[in-house]
């Protein structure tokens, strides 16, 4: 006979909660069955618990219901025990992870001992299998114990659940790393998914699935697993140091020409021509700037491989697990600390070019998104912090700086002459200033919009200079782009109307938006490890500080 479990303390807790557990179990177990009651007015579930079939369901029950007598009824454990009683009382009790052996010993089932040579293997997933076989997992406490069967079934199931999540959607949440980072890591259902594990034959190949398989995880991934065999080749490590350029003497020569496998000169630390054209040569196979001239960029570039530690690798892996599995089969993706931007179309690079971002102190923030406008002749909307930190001060002493650089300011969407505002009593807040197009516009002739909260998009600039420096974060946050027509040609490869002579029709003096009828999913992403197609492993500066504080949160498992 099957009895009825009535919860009486929180009908908020039971309508926004359990409804969703109970109705997963209930379809795993139709024996178990619900009606809809109400509860301090709120309209919920009154489950009715299937009964226990046999002696370890048994003790599951028993165990699970003192655990729920025991907790504070205004504590998280005091949820996370109805929840549990809710789960498995749905499916009498039954156990997914234990069994009863030959000998009538509680023993693990041979889909959870699956599972533990998963958790064995997660290192290899840049996981930690510390953090799956904890001392919870043992089977040495003593199993006539109810409480300590039920507190070892539910503690495999967390653990199930903790490594789905971590698989998925990486250990640490994206903005524990910064504020500039707007991503929101894929959750896993963590009920559903525990009884589709549960019931598959291969619940070790689901958990193995859910780690990206993207080319540039599995080649992390791949690099990892080298590290850990001892396979990968070493490389000797350049220190970073001030900028050296040819013709000048640093002590780090010799390993440079160590690295570059040239003869040694002795006594000598002069940065001679033979080494400059052989770092000019690796430089193009790089794809760096050609000046052999020796910064951040190239020395990072010279540390990949074999100098690359193992927590550099761990960190990009999880980027890559906040990233959505699908960025789309045509996309724009901008990877910060290499200053460059590829167009992706099926998997292959379209296009790329040189890009200028964020200084440190104006980091372009990291998000995914879609480029829906193209508008040429563009109006440069200055942002209130650029407005109040940097032109508000000049104004006092000089109201003409607005309209020397060929600004407006604007009240209630009119014009007005800002040489005529006493701008010792008024706040540049209760105004909005734009500059006018024209060649000397910040953005350039064109901008490639995707609409967002941090005012962020992609745009031309008359800065053409910057594009020639190795290192490029001189922004206020936006990204600047090289060639911006060549890069609009390439983003308009699959629009039905609008083309490139149509956007060059459009130069002058007057603001023209264009729409696209395909919008273009776009990635402002972070990944100071790429391993390129030939399977040389570069390594780009971390210039916010983005991986060594992820590398720090990852250590502390935050």
């Amino acid at each position: 006979m099957t009895r009825v479990f009535t919860m009486t303390l929180s009908g908020k807790f039971l309508s926004a909660v359990a409804p969703a557990l109970i109705g997963l179990a209930l379809l795993a177990h139709p024996a178990a069955a619900q009606e809809k009651v109400t509860i301090d007015g709120v309209e919920a579930e009154r489950v009715v618990i299937a009964p226990p079939l046999n002696p370890l369901a048994l003790s599951i029950k028993k165990g699970l219901a003192e655990a729920y007598a025991a907790a504070n009824p205004e504590s998280t454990a005091y949820e996370q025990a109805q929840k549990l009683y809710f789960f498995y009382g749905g499916r009498h009790f039954e156990p997914l992870w234990l069994t009863t052996g030959a000998d009538g010993k509680v023993a693990f089932s041979p889909n959870a001992e699956k599972i533990i040579d998963v958790f064995k293997d997660s290192y290899l997933e840049g996981l930690r299998p510390d953090d799956y076989l904890t001392a919870d997992l043992s089977l040495d406490a003593d199993m006539s114990d109810p409480e300590a069967v039920a507190r070892l079934e539910t503690a495999f199931s967390a653990a199930a659940i903790k490594y789905a999540q971590n698989a998925y959607g990486g250990r640490v949440r994206p903005a524990s790393v910064s504020a500039n980072i707007d991503i929101r890591a894929p959750q896993i259902d963590g009920a559903s998914f525990l009884l589709d594990l549960a019931a598959s034959d291969t619940p070790d190949q689901m958990l193995r699935d859910l780690s990206p398989n993207g080319p540039e995880f599995l080649a992390l991934k791949k690099l990892l697993a080298q590290h850990y065999a001892g396979t990968i080749e070493k490389v000797v490590s350049i220190p970073s140091g001030p900028l050296l350029k040819p013709g000048m003497s640093d002590d780090r020569v010799p390993l440079l020409r160590e690295r570059l496998e040239l003869e040694p000169v002795e006594d000598s630390v002069l940065y001679d021509d033979a080494l400059v054209a052989a770092v000019e040569s690796f430089q193009e196979q790089r794809g760096l700037t050609v000046d052999g001239v020796i910064g951040p960029a190239t020395v990072a570039a010279f540390n990949g491989g074999g100098a690359v530690p193992i927590a550099d690798i761990v960190a990009n892996m999880e980027r890559w697990r906040w990233m959505p599995r699908d960025l789309g089969e045509f996309n724009v993706f901008v990877n910060i600390p290499e200053f460059r931007l590829y167009i992706y179309d099926k998997g292959e690079v379209a296009y790329t070019t040189r890009v200028v971002v964020g200084q440190t102190t104006h980091q372009t923030p990291i998000f995914n998104d879609e480029i829906e406008h193209i508008v040429m002749n563009p109006y440069w909307n200055v942002p209130p912090s650029i407005a109040s930190n940097e032109i508000a001060p000049i104004l006092q002493s000089n109201p003409g700086y607005i309209s020397s650089h060929n600004m407006e300011l604007l009240s209630g969407g009119r014009v007005i002459n800002a040489s005529a505002v006493d701008w010792s009593t008024t706040s540049i807040n209760n105004f909005r200033i734009r500059q006018k197009p024209g060649g000397a516009n910040a953005l350039g002739q064109v901008k490639f919009l995707f609409p967002n909260s941090h005012d962020v998009y992609l745009h031309d600039t008359p800065s053409k200079s910057l594009f020639s420096r190795s290192s490029r974060a001189f922004s206020h946050g936006c990204v600047r782009v090289q060639n911006p027509m060549d890069f609009a040609d390439a983003l308009l490869a699959h629009e039905p109307v609008l083309t490139l002579a149509a956007l060059e029709s459009e130069r002058g003096s007057s603001e023209r938006w264009n729409n696209l009828e395909n919008h273009v999913p776009v990635h402002l992403a972070y990944f100071t490890l790429w391993v390129d197609e030939n399977g040389n492993v570069q390594s780009f500066p971390d210039i916010y500080g983005h991986n060594a504080r992820l590398i720090r949160l990852l250590d502390a498992d935050a």
